[in-house]
Order: structure tokens, then C-alpha cells, then sequence
């Protein structure tokens, strides 16, 4: 399917005589907001009173809505072009996409004025109908270009796969994919037929050449490495608009590369990939500029940090603030307190032994300890905040946990757990969710060994001693029930697993009661259960 959309923006300003004319295209762009509808604070979590107080919250859509506002106004008034772009994973991560479901993501980036979205694989976490519901809802097209959906009757003809925009009499074409292993990280179901990304995209530039379109635009949902794959190997993209991995570019602390990061294409001409971070912190701007016959002459840029000092619009602001009163107690009910921070960090929980990660899997096993499990496996992908110190809400808790995984208990022989540890390793160089977080086993993980031998020296615990882990044996071990089904690649649990029970509390509440029966502040920790050796 292709959509024709005339965008609002200026005329283009005459050029005088025979002077080549050029074609300057901003792009200001978001990704992975994973339900940030409101502020954020400098975990990433929820921004409460005190961090408001104090002017350190960032983002929030209120936020995005004034800076993209201002920019298309300022640019728009120059003769400037302008394109508002999203990467994909609006949905899940904060308690308004619990308790709305979509209806927000779509009120809220319709407000905003996006010009087109890309499918991210959470945009699939409450199955098609999921994804549906947001095509449906929002005033622009929501494409996927690998996705073949002619066998689903849920999303056949309301999720396209290339777009062609008219920015001021000139063709701008969009094409876009999804990440490959959507089907183990979310739930797009049977109908959902994935094609081969790189194929997918080089046709989808073929057919906009051949419509004559020369200035193109992969907007994807893939991560920075699969990105930089795409542009090496794909002829005819003009720039990569990306999310999913997450990744902070530019020129600040902390960034992992240069915005945009230039790469080589099959036939040496330079191409763009961007991405802005997450959770609605930054907005991207990507500027470039094109000669007469569609060749990229320039580009410019920089991600803009949404801090306190970007004015809110006062419209949008309010009606968050509306939306927000009917999860207000829930969020602001403290639960417990914490003497230090609780790193969260995706680049360690998914790397690494990370204090978030030993919290919540320590809970898990204190929670089932009674049924004989002593073994407890936490995908890294599943934590998706920090918590600060002192006081901690429930509303962190489910920051933390948005995802209303239960908790699985099973039984596995020794060697199906190393075999699981594996699955945790495989895609250690992408910075993957489906890293193992640990309690009661300890590891070692090599990252330079090739995937399926990245793991040794297991052990467990065995009357007060750690010993090296019996393959024959059987161990108690709990989960949630997204990896006990076979999520991130754990197919081993939903093949292998003995006696499973899917159907426990919610992570969430384990891990908030775990917190709560503690009578002093809750001291994180590292205690060398997972080393990473070089």
C-alpha cells in the first residue's frame, strides 16, 4: 500500500535565474517514548513533585508538542520544509498506557502533528488489535514495509508499507522496517507474516525510484546497528531515521556516536543514520539538504534536550494533567524506600549484573521460595527504569515493570538453564532485552566467544556452598510468564519446562512487597553473580 499525503508547510522560496535550485528538509523526529506521556526526571521515571520543584524534569508530550511547534513555525515562516517523523514504540512503559490502552498515543500525537510513524515491535504488545486500534485512530500513516498483513483481518489495509509526501512540490518517499525478532519480544501472533528486512527495503526503494522519486527516507524500527547494516548495504536511501535500541547520538556526555553517524553505501556516497535517544528526553533534528536531481549535499543536526527550560503547551499540559487524576493515588502510594539509586540502566541490565536487575529477581525467588524454587531468570529488556534515592512509589515500581507480566514457576534440568543463559548471551553485541538477570545461579559470559559458547561456570546454590550446576538435575526456577511462553528467545522454557504455573501475581506487586517488608531503607548491591569476562 502507498499513501499520498500533502503536508502543511510553506511554499518552497523562488530561485533566481538558472542557479540550481536545493532542497533543505528538516526533520525533527522522536522514537521509543514507550508511554512518556508525562515528564520524565533523570531516571527516566515518572517526574514528581520535588523534581518539578526543582526544574530537573525533561520531555513529557507537552514538551514535545511546544518545540515541534516553535520549529515547524520558525522554519515553515523561512520557506523551510519540514517533516515530524516517529521511529516506532509509542506504546507501554508508564501507567498510562495500563490504564489507556492507545487512546492517549493517539489523541496526543495527533495533537503534535506527526506526518507519518513507523510500527515498533510494543506497538504489537496487546496483539494486533493493539496496533489496529492506533492505525485507525491517528490522522497520518503508520507503515511497516517488511510486514506482509494480507493474511490478518485484524491489520490488512490499515498498516502500509511505503509513503510518498509532498513537501512543497517535492516527492519525499518513506519506506521503513521492523525488527526481525518481534515475534519473540512482543505478540503480533500467527497472521503477522515477517519478510526479510534488507530485500523488503531494497524493493520498496526500487519502486519509489521507478515512480521517479529521488530523495528517500528509511524511517525504521530496527536499532542503531541494524541501521548502520541497512545503509552499508542498500543503495538509494538518502538518510535512516531509527529507534529501538534506544541510542543517544551526538555530542553530549554519554552519547555512543555522532549525530547523525555517517555510513558508507554500496556505492561510497555517505548516509545518515539518527536516532534520539528515548522516553521523549530529546527531540532529533535532522537537517539536509538536496541539489536538483535528488543528490544529498549537506547535513546538519543535532538532538535537542527537552529540558525544563522548553516551555510546556499549556493545552496538552493540561490535559495530561487530566488524564493523569485517575492513576494519581495508585502512582503516588509509597511502597518503600531506597538508601541509594537502583540502576536500571539498559546499557548495564543488558550487559551486566545491574543492582535493578538483582532486586528483581531476588524478589521473585523470596516470593516462591516456599514451592522449592531457588532459581530465579529476569530478562534485562523487562526493566525499563532506574529508581531514585529515598522514598519509592508504586508508580516507579510500575515504571520499572509496566509490562503486567505474571509470575511462572517451572521446573528445567540443569542443562536446559545453561542452555537459557545462552539464549540471554546470543545477541549480547546488539545490547538485547533478552539478557539473563540472576538469582541464585552465578555466571560468567564472554562476549568475544561466538553465540551459543559465550557462557561458563555456572553455579548454584547447595546447602550454604556454590557448586558448578548438574546438568541432570532438575532445579525449581521462576520467571514471568513472557519468557516461561517462550519471549526473547526463551523457547527452551516453553519446551523444556516441567509443571509450569503462568499464572502468579503480578511482577509489579511482587517486587513492590518484597520492598515493603523490609523495615530499613532497601540497600542495592552488586555481588558478583555475573561476570563479564574480556
Amino acid at each position: 500500500m502507498t499513501y499520498r499525503l500533502l503536508t502543511a508547510v510553506s511554499v518552497a522560496a523562488l530561485f533566481a535565474g538558472t542557479a540550481q535550485a536545493e532542497t533543505v528538509l528538516h526533520i525533527l523526529h522522536t522514537n521509543d517514548l514507550h508511554s512518556r506521556i508525562e515528564s520524565i526526571n533523570k531516571s527516566d521515571s515518572t517526574c514528581g513533585e520535588e523534581d518539578l520543584a526543582a526544574g530537573e524534569c525533561f520531555g513529557g508530550v507537552a514538551r514535545v508538542a511546544a518545540k515541534v511547534k516553535e520549529l515547524r513555525d520558525q522554519i515553515t515562516a523561512d520557506g523551510g520544509n519540514v517533516l515530524v517523523l516517529d521511529a516506532g514504540d509509542q506504546y507501554q512503559g508508564s501507567l498510562f498506557y495500563t490504564t489507556y490502552k492507545g487512546e492517549d498515543v493517539i489523541e496526543f500525537m495527533t495533537a503534535i502533528g506527526y506526518d507519518a510513524m513507523a510500527v515498533g515491535n510494543h506497538e504489537f504488545d496487546d496483539g494486533p488489535e493493539g496496533l489496529a486500534l492506533l492505525a485507525d485512530g491517528v490522522e497520518f500513516p503508520v507503515i511497516s514495509g517488511n510486514l506482509d498483513l494480507s493474511q490478518s483481518n485484524v491489520l490488512n489495509g490499515k498498516v502500509g508499507d511505503l509513503l510518498t509526501l509532498d513537501v512543497n512540490g517535492e516527492k519525499i518517499g518513506i519506506i521503513s522496517a521492523l525488527a526481525m525478532d518481534t515475534p519473540e519480544t512482543s505478540s503480533p501472533g500467527p497472521n503477522v507474516i515477517f519478510q526479510d528486512d534488507i530485500e523488503s527495503l531494497k524493493a520498496d526503494v526500487q519502486e519509489l525510484t521507478d515512480q521517479g522519486v529521488n530523495k528517500i527516507i528509511a524511517l525504521t524500527h530496527v536499532g542503531y546497528l541494524r541501521d548502520q547494516e541497512y545503509a552499508a548495504q542498500i543503495s538509494g536511501i538518502d538518510a535512516i531515521v531509527g529507534g529501538h535500541s534506544h541510542t543517544l547520538l551526538g555530542s553530549m556526555e554519554g552519547a555512543l556516536g555522532a549525530y547523525p553517524t555517517m555510513v558508507a553505501n554500496p556505492d561510497g556516497v555517505e548516509v545518515p543514520v539518527a536516532q534520539a535517544y528515548a522516553y521523549s528526553k530529546y527531540l532529533g533534528h535532522l537537517i539536509l539538504t538536496f541539489d536538483d536531481d535528488g543528490n544529498l549535499t549537506k547535513v546538519e543536526g543535532e538532538p535537542i534536550l527537552l529540558d525544563s527550560s522548553v516551555p510546556e503547551d499549556e493545552a496538552i499540559a493540561a490535559r495530561v494533567k487530566e488524564m493523569a487524576q485517575p492513576i494519581l493515588e495508585l502512582r503516588e502510594k509509597v511502597v518503600a524506600e531506597s538508601a541509594s539509586d537502583i540502576d536500571g540502566d539498559r546499557n548495564n541490565c543488558r550487559a551486566r549484573e545491574c543492582t535493578m536487575g538483582n532486586l528483581v529477581a531476588d524478589a521473585m525467588v523470596d516470593r516462591v521460595k516456599d514451592q522449592g524454587v531457588t532459581i530465579a531468570i529476569a530478562n534485562g529488556g523487562g526493566l525499563r527504569a532506574s529508581i531514585d534515592t529515598g522514598p519509592v512509589t508504586m508508580g516507579e515500581v510500575y515504571t520499572v515493570l509496566p509490562f503486567q507480566n505474571t509470575l511462572a514457576t517451572f521446573q528445567l534440568k540443569g542443562a536446559d538453564v545453561v542452555t537459557a543463559l545462552e539464549n540471554g548471551a546470543s545477541q549480547y553485541e546488539e545490547v538485547a532485552g533478552r539478557f539473563s538477570q540472576v538469582s541464585g545461579l552465578k555466571y560468567t559470559v564472554t562476549p568475544s566467544a561466538e553465540s551459543g559458547a559465550r557462557i561458563s561456570d555456572v553455579l548454584v546454590e547447595k546447602d550454604g556452598e556454590w557448586v558448578p550446576i548438574d546438568p541432570e538435575e532438575t532445579y525449581g526456577l521462576v520467571s514471568n510468564n513472557y519468557m516461561r511462553g517462550g519471549g526473547d528467545g526463551y523457547e527452551i522454557f516453553a519446551t523444556n519446562a516441567e509443571n509450569p504455573y503462568d499464572f502468579g501475581p503480578d511482577l509489579a506487586e511482587v517486587v513492590a512487597d518484597y520492598l515493603g517488608a523490609k523495615d530499613a531503607p532497601y540497600e542495592p548491591y552488586l555481588d558478583g553473580r555475573i561476570t563479564v569476562a574480556e
